[in-house]
């Protein structure tokens, strides 16, 4: 159940991202544009994908018929049927589909009406068509006048209205944010400005940040100290048997009485505890040949 969940959803998002394909430019006489890998010169026809992701058109359908949906399915297997955001591909049709993937089973017919459309692996959900009027001259496109969106117009090769196999509807030459950030800032002033803002604010939240987290290591530092300290005052078991006062005196007393040892002062003598793991199996002197004694 959860693998066909899973694989459900990985189609349905497939499919959704298969709406954003796009019938873009297409040219029915082609006498003097670009030409095939195989050096022809062939009807063509433009998609794009108008999503801001890779769109892998693999097992759509393209068809110049409205009663057969499944007319040219894009065959499965090659790399280049994935289409990189807000790029284009081309297809010839020539009714040549031996010569690869990107050449159809059907032709255009110039002097009619050639309806293209693009169906969805399922050959029942359409994700895009177009009619071509039958007045489009050789040499002559049908396009969108911008890259997936706009209204269809006929161009013929002139200034404005240039033809664009697998370009952009619109070239731009130049960036009007750039030009119009000249015009504002000619010397660069605001720019170093902001810059600069840019930067130090930019550290500022980094320092920020860092000391933040150097806090908050050390109040997790001191919590767990305290819990720790806590566990050991709390523990009888860290507590040795006859650990009073009184018994410390009385060793003490004894020691002193006994050996008269004493620290710098004639009157204190202090005891240590010292925790050392030992254990007689991995004391060195048990290993060693004792030297005999001579009288």
């Amino acid at each position: 159940m959860l693998l066909a969940a899973i694989v459900g959803l990985s189609v349905s998002v497939m499919a959704q991202g298969r709406r954003g394909l796009r019938i873009n430019e297409v040219m029915v006489v082609n006498d003097s544009s670009v030409v095939d890998d195989f050096g022809n010169r062939s009807a063509w026809i433009e998609l794009f994908n108008s999503t801001f992701g890779p769109l892998e058109i693999s097992s759509v359908y393209l068809t110049n018929d409205s009663t057969n949906p499944k007319k040219y399915p894009v065959p499965l297997g090659d790399v280049n049927t994935e289409i990189p955001s807000r790029q284009h591909v081309l297809f010839w049709a020539d009714g040549q589909p031996n010569r690869g993937t990107f050449h159809t089973n059907f032709v255009l017919t110039p002097g009619v009406d050639n309806y293209i459309a693009i169906y969805d692996a399922n050959g029942i959900s359409l994700i895009d068509e177009v009619v071509i009027p039958a007045s489009l001259l050789p040499g002559q496109s049908y396009a969108r006048s911008e890259d997936g969106q706009g209204e269809w117009e006929v161009r013929d090769g002139s200034d404005s209205h240039y033809i664009t196999p697998s370009s952009n509807n619109i070239i731009k030459s130049t960036n009007g944010k750039v030009e119009m950030f000249a015009e504002q800032d000619e010397n660069g002033i605001g720019m170093a400005i902001m810059a600069m803002a840019i930067v130090f604010s930019a550290l500022l939240i980094l320092s920020i940040c860092f000391y933040a987290l150097s806090k908050i290591g050390e109040s997790m530092s001191r919590r767990r100290k305290s819990k720790t300290l806590a566990s050991v005052t709390d523990d009888p078991a860290h507590h040795a048997e006859g650990d009073s006062g009184e018994a410390i005196a009385a060793i003490v007393m004894a020691l002193h009485d006994h050996l008269d040892a004493h620290d710098s002062e004639n009157t204190v003598l202090t005891i240590k505890k010292l925790r050392r793991a030992y254990s007689p199996w991995n004391s060195k002197i048990y290993g060693l040949r004792e030297i005999p004694n001579r009288h």
